[in-house]
């Protein structure tokens, strides 16, 4: 299963510390020197140095929490901005040490949270930039670059399947668009959604959003909508996609529950907006979609808060729960048979659910051992 490098790229733990230390922090010189050494620094460069060292100023007058678990969040803020920050091989060798599964055809990672698919504004460094170092480490330095099959978002943990060639690549992808691919995801809720399983079958649409910070998110689309106590058909986006959700509770609370999700498509955030705007049960961590009229940290209740040892003020730092588990993936190619793919949740995880007192289903009990380790720590 998924080493521990790959997991705690992102943890709450003590522990994670092992994996990324000072090894894993590029050595940041001093403005002047470095600019003497390399000549003229574009206005870009100039920007990122700038805000490293000042990141690092302030990560070094920054007094450590008594309270272990601020401790902790405190821990996965660091490790997920210098996730940002490390060498390339040094990410490639994590990634390695986190596959859970490889053949002739297919390699599948656990990805860990904070990680980027593909660049953008601000990504330093993803998971594409490092495809050809992570086939040079498998198969030796004449190997050709692995490709991408699917994407998750930078907070999504999981499974993640690559390919050595394009062609398998693109089948994969077929696979997925044509939905022959099961998908299963774990997520902590805040709340406990009524029934305790279903299926979300509403529309989804992005919108802007009126205010002091105006913003694009992803939104419902419903086909009916209530107009003086009767239900009247609603005018359809032509920009709103078909989206649908299946859903089960596997544990909970009077205030907490882990669903197990099963989206039938595949929309931008999806799962997220289901939950948050569709059952009134958003994400343990979804700072974004908790709330539609602003971008702001995720209000909790406080005995959610207490549960997790956090103060409000604290919450914005909660990663968001969400684990791509399980992929079941029919025969291709060579492959006779359907191939299933699963991936623990990362400790982060596992430490959320024993604090909200959360059970996972008994197979898998080794995962919730685990959890219980985390007791002392």
């Amino acid at each position: 299963m998924a080493a521990p490098s790959c997991n705690a790229l992102g943890l709450w733990v003590r522990g994670s510390g092992q994996c990324l230390g000072s090894r894993f922090i590029l050595a940041c010189q001093p403005f002047c020197s470095s600019a003497a050494a390399s000549g003229t620094l574009n206005a870009q460069k100039l920007a990122e140095k700038l805000r490293s060292q000042k990141q690092e100023q302030k990560t070094k007058t920054q007094p450590v929490p008594t309270n272990p678990v601020q401790r902790r969040v405190q821990e996965l803020v660091r490790f997920t901005q210098q996730l940002q920050r490390v060498h390339p091989n040094v990410l490639a060798k994590a990634l390695s040490r986190g596959i859970v599964h490889q053949d002739k055809d297919l390699v599948v990672i656990n990805k860990p949270y904070g990680l980027p698919v593909h660049g953008g504004p601000g990504v330093q460094l993803c998971i594409s930039d490092v495809l050809p170092i992570l086939a040079k480490m498998l198969r030796g330095h004449k190997a050709e670059p692995l490709h991408l099959c699917h994407r998750l978002d930078k907070e999504t943990t999981g499974v993640m399947v690559l390919a050595w060639e394009k062609e398998m690549a693109h089948q994969v992808q077929e696979l997925f668009r044509t939905r022959q691919v099961v998908k299963k995801y774990w997520a902590i809720a805040v709340r406990v959604p009524v029934p305790s399983a279903g299926v979300v079958d509403i529309p989804i649409v992005e919108k802007e959003v009126q205010g002091l910070q105006q913003h694009y998110k992803m939104t419902l689309s419903p086909g009916y909508r209530m107009d003086n106590g009767k239900m009247v058909r609603a005018r359809t986006s032509r920009n709103a996609h078909v989206a649908v959700t299946q859903y089960q509770v596997l544990s909970s609370t009077l205030s907490s529950a882990l669903l197990e999700l099963q989206p039938i498509t595949g929309i931008k955030h999806q799962l997220r907006v289901h939950l948050s705007f569709g059952l009134d049960c958003p994400i343990l961590g979804d700072h974004k979609y908790s709330d539609w009229n602003k971008l702001a940290p995720q209000k909790l209740s406080v005995g959610t808060l207490k549960k997790l040892g956090l103060k409000q003020a604290k919450a914005r730092h909660i990663p968001l729960h969400l684990h791509a588990r399980q992929l079941v993936l029919p025969a291709l190619g060579s492959r006779k048979e359907e191939l299933n793919l699963v991936c623990k949740p990362p400790r982060y995880f596992l430490c959320s659910l024993r604090r909200l007192d959360l059970r996972m289903p008994s197979q898998d009990q080794s995962g919730d051992d685990e959890a219980g380790r985390l007791r002392a720590q």
